[in-house]
């Protein structure tokens, strides 16, 4: 492990970095914030391609090691100018299986990087992690493909199970192919039969890490025209692959470079990273894939957490710290959220949940053009670097943010293609009252401490201290009403509220 320190000042935050030196790609992530979900504060990779060729000449190419001594270079040199407090450098299967990994490790070595060669099931274990940072409640098989190995994961009840590595990587599989028809289909199957792995994913869903697969999440979701362009929690079920693999042979290479946000470096390993897939999931007995757009690098991270702050919710965690970041009172998200609920007791957890998310980020459009803030608040829940979401639940936080930016009750598209009605009505409501909240209090926390609000028989009642009534103004009043009126009650304005 390498570490570099720089001295603190003022408001500067812990950084980490990892240099991920795979058999595909070589990436450095830089990372700042809350220890349960930093930010990705800088992400950069080299397609380096050291796995290439591995299969048949046991060796990295001197192509391969020369683009990896580059990108080493720039990426210890940038961490280093980024003043970050930690460099991990972790190096997987290519290195790991190669008959010169050691020069690898060596050039590493003269830039300042120590390497850590992980073992295929401790990269399998911090692909575990990974998926369960971002998806606490996964209950199925990760599969993580890199460019020389495949790991399988068995992750349930927020811990990582069984595991195992397979010499499958995405650029090994074309010389599998190339032995003739339904090698590939024998050969992973006899790999899981001699690993007992064959039909360990019945009824389970499998998460999909890595970015060959990833590949495959944002093929489908162009040529569908999905409404939401975030990959993580996006769904593959067979028959989708299987359509993948039938239209990836007839489209030209030129035609699938003009894709969105498909990488290049991907194209050349698209096909078979599908075919792969498609039998995997035969044999694992998989009926569902789902992308998940953290893996390894994340799970490296996770797996050091203590038990306290692994079970936070991480939804919460970055609501939270985004309301910190862009807001003007930072306590003011929780306060709001608990003089709410009283009216919203009857939903359930999870709607619960998305609100508390909703009222943490009710303040992050201010600086925005008044104009343009329930615009500002629907591009923050839609496009946010959130995880332990679904796409449902990010269009009810956009629905309630446009809303509480005063965008009005309607559903400004994609909400409709993402939520039922009912459910963005829901959310709209939320909206309203935040709105409310949002004017009453200016943003901060005394006045919601002195007031609140509660529904009494058909009447929607605003109680206030004696003293502190004039803070029920024309505007207030005006929310108070347009709140009122949503949910079928009638607005009353009670100043005889006593702190408990």
């Amino acid at each position: 492990m390498s570490l570099f320190f720089r001295k603190p000042s003022g408001e500067a935050r812990a950084r980490t970095a990892i240099i991920d030196i795979g058999s595909n790609s070589i990436r450095l992530v830089v990372y700042e914030g809350p220890a349960r979900l930093p930010a990705t504060l800088f992400n950069e990779k080299v397609m380096a391609g050291l796995g290439r060729g591995l299969a048949e000449t046991g060796a990295i190419s001197t192509e391969g090691m020369a683009t990896a001594r580059a990108a080493l270079a720039r990426f210890a040199m940038l961490a280093r100018a980024m003043e970050v407090d930690e460099l991990r450098t972790v190096a997987t299967a290519a290195v790991r299986d190669a008959s010169n990994g050691a020069d690898l490790l060596a050039i590493a070595s003269e830039l300042g990087l120590s390497v850590e060669l992980l073992p295929g099931e401790a990269e399998a274990t911090a692909s575990g992690h990974g998926v369960l940072s971002a998806i606490p409640d996964a209950d199925g098989i990760v599969g993580d493909l890199g460019g020389g190995s495949l790991e399988l994961v068995r992750v349930s009840n927020g811990a990582v199970g069984e595991r195992v590595s397979f010499p499958l990587g995405v650029l090994r599989i074309a010389a599998i192919r190339a032995r003739g028809k339904g090698t590939l289909d024998r050969h992973v199957a006899r790999a899981l039969r001699e690993a007992n792995w064959l039909g360990r994913g019945q009824g389970l869903p499998l998460y999909l890490v890595g970015g060959s697969w990833r590949a495959l999440a944002r093929l489908d979701m162009h040529q569908t025209a999905y409404p939401l362009p975030v990959i993580h929690g996006y769904r593959l079920d067979a028959a989708t692959i299987e359509r993948l693999i039938r239209q990836i042979g007839g489209l030209p290479k030129a035609k699938l470079r003009n894709i969105p946000n498909l990488s290049g470096g991907r194209i050349a390993t698209l096909d078979d990273a599908a075919r792969l897939l498609t039998v995997l999931m035969r044999h694992l007995g998989s009926e569902m894939a789902i992308a998940s757009a953290f893996g390894l690098r994340e799970g490296l991270l996770h797996e050091r957490l203590d038990p306290a702050t692994r079970a936070l919710d991480p939804l919460i965690v970055a609501a939270r710290e985004e309301g910190r970041r862009l807001g003007r009172f930072p306590e003011h998200g929780d306060l709001l959220d608990a003089w709410i609920a009283p009216l919203f007791g009857h939903e359930d957890a999870a709607l619960a949940r998305l609100r508390h998310a909703a009222c943490l980020l009710a303040d992050v459009a201010w600086l925005a053009n008044p104009e343009f803030r329930a615009e500002r608040g629907l591009e923050v829940a839609l496009h946010g670097n959130w995880v332990a979401i679904e796409a449902e639940g990010r269009a009810l936080l956009a629905q309630a943010l446009f809303t509480c930016f005063g965008g009005g009750t309607e559903s400004p598209d994609p909400l409709a293609r993402l939520a039922a009605p009912d459910r963005l009505e829901c959310a709209a409501r939320w909206g309203l009252a935040m709105r409310l909240g949002q004017r009453l209090s200016g943003g901060v926390a005394g006045p919601l401490k002195r007031t609140a609000l509660a529904r009494t028989g058909d009447r929607l009642t605003l109680r206030t201290e004696p003293a502190q009534a004039a803070l029920y103004g024309e505007a207030v009043e005006r929310r108070h009403k347009a709140l009122a009126g949503a949910l079928g009650l009638t607005p009353a304005h009670v100043p005889d509220f006593e702190r408990v």
